[in-house]
């Protein structure tokens, strides 16, 4: 009879031979080695549903977010399916686990002109950072193209056609897909490449002062200081721009499924969630403007 932590690692095995990002996995191997160090090791085909629910009571009781709860428990629910294909379970007590509802709150997004003053100033404010070139070509990607802070963090030199404009992006699951970038993103690489001190042989886009691949980490490190610095706003984050670049697309007139395509979401459901963003900018205009309003 194997443990848990045997099945956790032909799980995670598995997940790194169909290309899973090293951030998928990272994040994989983190939630079920906290849940197996709850479950004392025992073997899989011994926990029962009593036990899930423990845990997930746990995790409830340690004030983790909707989010964080429901990431964990996708988790284990897909080790435990993992072990039902591979045929070392018979049952699977996990899929019976219910998820948490997640708060219907609507992002708060900055508008084009908070974040243009943001990012126009990262190279104009005398903040005496080491790369300053280098931390404003990430904003203009981060917001001019809508990248996830992970596929930033992988874009690799030969990804990018500067010819065209294009960068060719891995999103979720490895999946690839083109994405074009403006004027302002192109004008900032340059002046960041120019000055780019890379290890030989680097393939990465943006690098650290060890001149090796920046990190998802470092990235946000980066965004939240100048956006408190300049902006002001401690809880501006790398996926706000995200948030925004969808936004602000909507808000003028860009058409739904090609967000979708430049966003890379699967479903356009999850891009539907921007329409209640914009919406809801549109009632306040509404609501402060239209004399039929009060």
């Amino acid at each position: 009879m194997s443990s848990l932590s045997a099945e956790i690692d032909r799980f995670l095995e598995t997940l790194w031979r169909e290309n899973r990002s090293a951030h998928t996995l990272r994040n994989y191997e983190s939630d079920l080695r906290q849940f197996a160090e709850f479950a004392g090791n025992a073997a899989l085909r011994d926990i029962e549903l009593p036990q899930l629910r423990a845990w997930v009571s746990a995790l409830h009781g340690q004030r983790l977010t909707p989010a964080s709860i429901r990431r964990k428990i996708a988790a284990v629910r897909a080790l435990f399916r993992h072990a039902m294909v591979a045929g070392t379970l018979r049952k699977n007590p996990a899929k019976l686990l219910l998820l948490p509802k997640m708060p219907q709150s609507l992002p708060k997004v900055p508008t084009p002109e908070q974040l243009n003053h943001l990012v126009d100033n990262i190279t104009e404010a005398k903040l005496e950072r080491p790369f300053p070139e280098r931390d404003r070509a990430i904003f203009e990607f981060l917001y001019g193209c809508g990248l996830r802070i992970s596929e930033l963090s992988g874009l690799n030199l030969t990804d990018i056609d500067t010819g065209e404009k294009w960068l060719r992006v891995r999103g979720k699951g490895n999946k690839e897909r083109q994405v074009p970038y403006g004027s302002k993103a192109a004008e900032s690489l340059t002046r960041y490449l120019a000055v780019r001190e890379a290890n030989t042989g680097e393939p990465a886009v943006f690098v650290n002062f060890r001149g090796r691949r920046l990190s998802v980490r470092g990235i946000d490190g980066i965004v939240r200081f100048y956006a408190r610095m300049i902006a002001g706003d401690g809880g501006l984050h790398p996926h706000t721009l995200r948030h925004a670049f969808a936004t602000h697309l909507l808000s003028d007139g860009a058409d739904l499924r090609a967000i979708q395509e430049l966003l890379g979401h699967a479903q356009l459901s999850t891009t539907q969630r921007y329409t209640h963003v914009a919406l809801s900018d549109l009632m306040a205009v509404y609501d402060k403007a239209h004399p039929k309003a009060k």
